[in-house]
């Protein structure tokens, strides 16, 4: 397996209105009790201006263990979305426990042919970062189907639904910089500083984990980087083994900033007296590192997310509670995909 650093950044065709988007399950199955929620879902891709179909596989009720299907059932339905020209663009319905039991049977030529946004996080973000590694793919750590564009959206308010499909459908079809994310009133500043780089990140455990496998991301990718990352659940000492996996592997050594999730049920009472602060975990690890640390940002399960497009440069200012996109995500469509120099 080839542990070289992508040479070039590969961006998706930009979306016009009208074009096909499908939300595919490509991990876990739908629970009939949240089809309604998938319904949502639809209804809010089209008024960003696009069509919707559902892939197969997302049949309510139907599943294989915690899976949608078998592994290389849910392979040969994504590689055939990465191949037919008629697809823009998929969104993952949920996230779940099944992507590393099919990267070894991506057709990874059909992605670098015809580069198309893959939406989702949880158990997606491991998608991103060995699509990213093994061909420059932007991958978009965004909302999920049912959960985020039928769940957490359709619980905020008004403006601010109609706020994150304004940003959902710029990033998907705009070829100008987003510029500054909207700031939550949750963001904090855990470490003062400025960094900028490549967004890079993902569940936390993903990232460790795909750190031990051939699909791993080659250390190179992490230069400079911003690293963005969340966990859904477990005790707070899980979090700080993790952070310190990514201390031995030098990754924290090669990062330039730290973007931290909302967290989401993690705790448990871990010591005599009591389980520190998510803050405080990530600055006992990185010790003396002077890196910028924003935390308590919308990326992850806690609730509506914020995209993190995985490849893209990114200004953070964690001081002032900035955090900005320095180039689009997308490509303006043209006849083949073009490639950027990452600068790796």
């Amino acid at each position: 397996m080839n542990r070289t650093a992508p040479s070039q950044l590969l961006r998706p065709r930009a979306l016009e209105p009208g074009d096909l988007v499908v939300v595919a399950a490509l991990s876990g199955p739908l629970d009939a009790r949240y089809a309604p929620d998938l319904k949502r879902a639809v209804a809010q891709i089209e008024r960003m201006g696009f069509r919707v179909r559902l892939a197969p596989l997302l049949k309510a009720g139907e599943h294989r263990w915690w899976s949608a299907a078998r592994p290389d059932e849910i392979a040969k339905e994504f590689n055939g979305l990465l191949r037919d020209p008629e697809v823009r663009a998929i969104v993952a319905h949920d996230g779940g426990q099944t992507v590393f039991g099919y990267l070894d049977l991506i057709d990874f030529d059909a992605i670098r042919a015809d580069p198309k946004p893959i939406l989702g996080y949880s158990d997606i973000s491991l998608l991103h970062l060995v699509l990213y590694a093994h061909t420059g793919l932007v991958g978009f750590h965004a909302d999920l189907a049912t959960p985020g564009f039928g769940g957490h959206w359709q619980r905020a308010s008004v403006a601010r639904r109609e706020e994150l499909g304004k940003l959902y459908a710029t990033l998907l079809t705009g070829t100008e910089p987003i510029g500054a994310l909207p700031a939550g009133g949750s963001w904090e500043c855990w470490r003062a500083g400025r960094a900028e780089g490549p967004l890079i990140g993902g569940v936390i455990n993903r990232i460790v984990l795909a750190q031990a496998t051939p699909f791993a991301l080659p250390l190179e990718c992490f230069g400079g980087a911003v690293l963005f990352w969340e966990e859904p659940g477990g005790h707070a000492s899980h979090v700080w083994s993790y952070l310190q996996i990514l201390r031995h592997s030098g990754i924290l050594d090669r990062i330039s900033g730290m973007v931290v999730g909302v967290p989401e049920a993690i705790g448990g009472p871990d010591s005599p007296g009591g389980s520190p602060t998510l803050a405080e975990i990530v600055l006992d690890v990185l010790g003396d590192r002077d890196i910028p640390v924003l935390g308590n940002v919308e990326v992850g399960h806690a609730g509506w997310n914020l995209p993190m497009p995985v490849g893209i440069r990114a200004a953070l200012d964690a001081e002032e509670r900035m955090l900005s996109l320095l180039e689009p995500a997308v490509q303006a469509r043209r006849g083949g995909p073009e490639r950027e120099k990452t600068g790796f």
